[in-house]
């Protein structure tokens, strides 16, 4: 599996259940990068969508504890290990943090927006660069949207030898 997400240069995804910033380059990438595949993602982040509504042209995958939660055009899960099972390689986690959190040790690629500033925050993901699993891979050129300069990270998760 791989990940994808938006951190601040604190690691920092959120606060008060929204992202911190919407960079319409990087909305744009997101899009491109996970059309055709399957996202997995909470029930939380599913409700900061647009109407509350799973991700058009691509296969939703949902996580939630509530055994009586569902969605019209998603499938719902209630285990990390029954997502993991339906999922293939290609999947993307796309967030909140607890999913992150869950799922970061089935993935081995993570594509990192990292956004050259902090932000208010009380939701953050795991820092990549002090975790000796992971590897920075790629880095892009500073990029600029609305005051807000960032880069594109690539990390692999190191094999095991």
């Amino acid at each position: 599996m791989k990940l994808i997400v938006a951190v601040d240069q604190n690691w920092a995804i959120g606060y008060q259940g929204d992202q911190l910033a919407y960079l319409s380059e990087d909305l744009k990438r997101f899009r491109e990068m996970t059309t055709g595949h399957t996202v997995i993602l909470g029930r939380k982040t599913l409700a900061t969508f647009p109407g509350g509504k799973p991700l058009k042209h691509r296969k939703n995958f949902i996580l939630t504890t509530d055994p009586d939660y569902v969605v019209e055009g998603a499938e719902v899960f209630h285990s990390i290990e029954a997502v993991i099972k339906a999922a293939d390689a290609e999947a993307f986690v796309i967030g909140g943090a607890s999913v992150y959190q869950q799922l970061l040790p089935f993935c081995d690629t993570a594509y990192v927006t990292k956004m050259e500033q902090s932000f208010q925050a009380d939701c953050f993901f795991p820092d990549l660069d002090e975790d000796e699993q992971w590897s920075l891979q790629d880095c892009s050129q500073p990029l600029e949207q609305d005051g807000v300069t960032f880069r594109y990270l690539i990390y692999q998760r190191k094999k095991e030898s």
